[in-house]
């Protein structure tokens, strides 16, 4: 007996199979790309996220066939949608959680009723979230928008394309800004104020509800047997949150991917003004009765770019060495602190400010600044921006001394150190690679009585490696490259806007 768990991200479709114990049997993987129709729109044909999903599930399965899965779980990025007409084919492509045609909703709304949508939502305006686009398709596309029976979500789509009931996890139902995230449903005041009707929208079920059971022809498409169980998973970070054992008030998890996502668990939603003026996102967790706090900054995406745009002959040394690049950069780095001020802001900054405009910086530059030293200067500005939110986030929720940590990012050993050190806390690193697969496939465990709960499932499944411990001698050498940091920040936003 073994169970899948699905992440069906911005970028590409992972499916992983796993035994009860947690052990990773298979895997498959699709990427695919958006589709920019005008600058500042980012949009997908749902049929490629369905033959994505459709091909990684199919894939693994075929791999262990000898012990066939169970049940599955599907976990999806939030925010991206579709509409789909009375036959329940889309009317147009899908809108991504990237598209940022809805600026002037957005501002519309953060000027009328932020602290409202905020006490309901648990979530701060920005134009990401559906809500806004929903208005900006009613206002510019009439025909689509008028044609539309249902908006589907990327994670209730897909069952819907799998002859099941649209049904939508609560975590999920929170990043749309249209959920109470308290009273768990739809929040009546904010449907009327954006003048949509509750009967567009899927139902919103706790994460692990049973979806039901494949079908024959489902069960075709995905290489499963029929009868095979459905399960609804829950929102991409919360379900990393779940693999990495993060399921307990107090417990803090850090997900290391293109953005660098730090949850909180907590029982209650933070919606406090200082949560609010800290742009401290609360809602639903994976776990039932159970609440996170996120904070999010772009991290591997500007490491990414970096090796690929500074490193290449690192790579090629990497590739004859047959180990990782950032093992190969990290071999050269120098010891102490860089004292360069790097700020990892290439598409924008996280938390606190949400500013869209920003742009990465780097000051402080020496005739002695080489590839190694600048590469160790970005690890050091991702260090300090997770610093940074983490004490926003101890203020705001409650001190912490651990950080669960997962991802692409925990491959660099120099990276947890930083993030340690500048931190102040231990980092925990979880032996799996794939903890967004691994905590969907527990809420598939749960749903079909393979755990008696979620509590048993972690017990069961979720395995730490060593921790990283903070530096103290380094982390006062740091104490002002923090602090430098967000001065940065503040004379970067004066050099872009002339303020």
């Amino acid at each position: 007996m073994s169970l899948m768990g699905v992440d069906v991200g911005t970028s590409g479709c992972k499916a992983v199979v796993f035994s009860e114990e947690g052990a990773q049997q298979a895997v498959a993987t699709r990427t695919y790309a958006p589709i920019h129709p005008e600058p500042g729109r980012a949009e997908m044909d749902p049929e490629v996220l369905w033959r994505a999903f459709t091909g990684t599930v199919a894939e693994a399965a075929s791999r262990t066939s000898d012990d066939p899965v169970t049940a599955i779980a599907i976990s999806t990025h939030g925010e991206s949608f579709v509409l789909l007409d009375h036959r329940g084919a889309s009317v147009r492509p899908a809108v991504l959680n990237t598209d940022g045609r809805a600026v002037a909703e957005a501002k519309r709304w953060r000027e009328q009723r932020s602290e409202q949508v905020f006490r309901i939502t648990g979530h701060s305006v920005h134009p990401m979230y559906p809500v806004f686009k929903l208005q900006w398709l009613r206002e510019h596309e009439r025909e689509s928008f008028s044609a539309a029976r249902r908006v589907a979500w990327v994670a209730d789509y897909l069952l819907l394309r799998l002859g099941l009931p649209p049904l939508l996890d609560h975590s999920l139902a929170s990043r749309t800004l249209l959920f109470d995230i308290q009273r768990k449903k739809w929040s009546e005041p904010l449907l009327d104020a954006a003048e949509l009707d509750s009967d567009l929208l899927p139902s919103p079920v706790p994460a692990g509800t049973v979806a039901g059971a494949l079908s024959p022809s489902g069960a075709d498409q995905l290489d499963l047997a029929p009868g095979t169980q459905i399960v609804v998973g829950a929102h991409d970070q919360t379900c990393g949150a779940v693999g990495m054992g993060a399921i307990a008030p107090g417990t803090v998890s850090d997900s290391l991917g293109s953005y660098e996502c730090i949850l909180a668990v907590s029982d209650e939603p933070k919606l406090t003004d200082d949560a609010l003026a800290n742009g401290l996102d609360s809602y639903c967790h994976a776990v039932p009765d159970r609440y996170v706090t996120i904070a999010y900054f772009p991290a591997g995406l500007t490491v990414q770019w970096y090796v690929d745009a500074f490193c290449k002959s690192d790579i090629e040394s990497a590739r004859a060495a047959n180990t990782d690049v950032f093992g190969v950069l990290e071999s050269h780095v120098p010891a102490g602190p860089t004292g360069i001020s790097f700020l990892p802001h290439l598409i924008g900054s996280g938390t606190p400010h949400y500013d869209a405009t920003a742009r990465g910086l780097v000051h402080g530059l020496s005739p002695e600044t080489d590839r190694f030293v600048l590469y160790k200067a970005l690890l050091e500005g991702i260090g300090c921006e997770l610093a940074i939110i983490s004490q926003i986030l101890a203020k705001v929720i409650a001190p912490f001394d651990t950080i669960r940590v997962s991802g692409g990012g925990a491959r660099s050993a120099l990276g947890l150190q930083l993030r340690a050190t500048m931190t102040g806390c231990r980092i925990q690193p979880v032996q799996t690679t794939e903890a967004v697969c691994l905590g969907a496939a527990m809420l598939a465990g749960v749903a079909t009585r393979v755990y008696d709960d979620i509590v048993e499932a972690a017990d069961v499944t979720v395995r730490l490696g060593d921790p990283v411990l903070p530096d103290p001698i380094s982390r006062a050498e740091y104490m002002d490259q923090i602090a430098r940091h967000g001065r940065a920040y503040a004379a970067a936003s004066a050099l872009r806007t002339g303020e």
